[in-house]
């Protein structure tokens, strides 16, 4: 039988993996990808691939006076399809990660956020890259111009955030990072932990 060790059983979270040899095989300015040699935790021969990303992943929720969001849509090429998610875009690890959702949030959709907070962080691939995200909430928006890169083709779309999280359910969203941000907002809506300002724009759960 397997499964979750038992209480004062003690696991090691030491490193089970030997590299013998590591090569890069491709580069470029957004991502890295390594071929490695490997031992496996069972010591047998392996090899593994990794991806490693140049910038952060940043995603935001905005929120309004109504209780409304934005989405954005956009072709998707790795998928060949047609995505929506939330705005989102990519931030360079030296910068911090709330200016850059500043910026993000901006040039996507023209708004401007007075107020800010972290919703969360995470692993968006572990098994093959080191992709990190950090999502946010905004309130109290200010409409400006967006100013999106020109190789970027996007529609807004603005939306009771509540029918956004029914889209979730829905399966009409499936960005990871999209998904989890918009059910990490939901929940604290759910469990009236969000502002006092955005708990009473999006009325009872």
């Amino acid at each position: 039988m397997t499964g979750a060790p038992g209480p004062g059983v003690v696991v090691s979270e030491a490193n089970p993996w030997t590299v013998r040899q590591t090569e890069v095989r491709y580069d470029n300015r957004w991502i890295r990808v390594t071929h490695h040699e490997v031992l496996t935790p069972a010591g047998t021969p392996g090899i593994y691939g990794t991806v490693h990303y140049k910038n952060l992943a940043i995603g935001v929720v905005p929120v309004d006076g109504e209780g409304c969001t934005w989405l954005v849509g956009q072709f998707r090429f790795p998928l060949g399809a047609y995505c929506w998610e939330i705005p989102e875009g990519g931030g360079p690890h030296g910068a911090p990660p709330l200016e850059s959702a500043m910026r993000e949030l901006a040039e996507e959709t023209g708004l401007v956020a007075a107020d800010w907070a972290l919703v969360q962080e995470m692993e968006l691939s572990n098994s093959v890259s080191d992709e990190r995200s950090y999502a946010y909430l905004a309130w109290n928006l200010t409409q400006g111009m967006a100013t999106p890169e020109p190789t970027e083709q996007l529609q807004l779309r603005r939306l009771p955030l509540v029918e956004a999280f029914a889209m979730v359910r829905a399966g009409q969203i499936r960005d990871a990072l999209s998904v989890a941000t918009l059910q990490a907002v939901e929940l604290r809506w759910r469990d009236g932990s969000l502002p006092a300002g955005l708990q009473a724009a999006l009325g009872p759960p």
